[in-house]
């Protein structure tokens, strides 16, 4: 097995077949809209060049392997996601790889714990993810497995419900609020997803995805998680762009995403403790994590609104 692995996290926004309506108010893709979208879809894949892509905003797992057939380095790889629930068209995640699997990938759709948070003027609290948690097993070397888990949170879209007035600044607020409580809901969740996976157990994770939010939000941080659980071990997971030994601040150009003129990084890619290279158990570290992000500020219509995030991991010798 190689000892440097590429990652990639990517929000493709509004990955779906031709003429599906995916929101209302937006029409559906024409065969000529679909065409260019999946090619440029498939450029990107092939410049990123990563052992693994994980992607949000999938509307359709049938346009996810479109685009790997385009691509000329992603034929042949691995593609995990599944469909959105009959009946409710809300976009989902996936996983494109070309390492092995390590085991059997799960979803997740409820909230673990029987977690169940009430929102504002709602009579029922919320108990599910609003799009589902994937988890894949991947293989990086020889009996070295890497578990990454495939996100993407609420945004901070106001979650408006059907009787408020969107210009009274009342329900614009409740709407807001909504939208932070889902949003800190779903983090939550994640992190209980990873204790409970890891169960004092050193296992190696991944995290990847679209957070919505900026790395020192408070459902970031909720994610990522602090102190030590169980037989002294870090549960904390560990932002890639703070770990990476290659930094070069005249030179640092990321950003994922800009929204009323503000750039942010609101796609991270998490690491646990063995990527650290100033824990005792590291068994890698980060040499450097690459924003693919100039279609963001150049944007046409194929393209989306979200930078790539890529990172390359070196395994230590064993």
């Amino acid at each position: 097995m190689q000892q440097e692995i590429r990652l990639a996290t990517f929000n493709v926004l509004n990955l779906a077949r031709p003429g599906l309506r995916f929101y209302d108010g937006i029409e559906p893709y024409t065969e000529a809209q679909y065409g260019a979208k999946i090619d440029w879809l498939a450029r990107q894949f092939d410049r990123l060049d990563a052992d693994v892509i994980a992607l949000q905003e999938v509307f359709s797992q049938d346009a996810v392997r479109d685009v790997m057939a385009r691509s000329e380095r992603y034929r042949d790889a691995v593609h995990i996601g599944f469909e959105p629930e009959p009946g409710k068209l809300t976009p989902s995640v996936a996983l494109v790889t070309r390492l092995p699997l390590a085991g059997e990938p799960v979803k997740h759709v409820d909230l673990p714990r029987g977690l169940a948070v009430p929102l504002l003027d709602l009579k029922e609290a919320m108990t599910r993810f609003t799009r589902p948690v994937l988890q894949v097993p991947v293989l990086l070397a020889p009996g070295l497995a890497l578990t990454i888990f495939v996100v993407h949170l609420k945004s901070k879209r106001p979650d408006y419900r059907t009787d408020d007035n969107e210009t009274d600044p009342a329900s614009v607020g409740a709407a807001v609020l909504r939208s932070m409580v889902r949003r800190g809901a779903e983090a939550l969740g994640l992190r209980y997803l990873l204790t409970d996976f890891a169960a004092g157990r050193r296992l190696p994770m991944m995290v990847m995805g679209d957070f919505n939010d900026v790395a020192d939000a408070v459902p970031t941080q909720m994610a990522l998680g602090g102190g030590r659980g169980l037989n002294g071990h870090d549960e904390r997971m560990f932002e890639c762009y703070r770990l990476q030994s290659r930094r070069d601040p005249l030179r640092d150009v990321g950003y994922t995403h800009v929204h009323d003129g503000n750039f942010e990084t609101i796609d991270h890619v998490l690491v646990s403790e063995e990527f650290n290279p100033a824990s005792k158990h590291a068994l890698g570290e980060v040499l450097d994590v690459a924003y693919l992000n100039d279609h963001v500020i150049f944007r046409a219509p194929e393209t989306s609104d979200h930078g790539a995030v890529l990172v390359r991991l070196r395994l230590f010798q064993r």
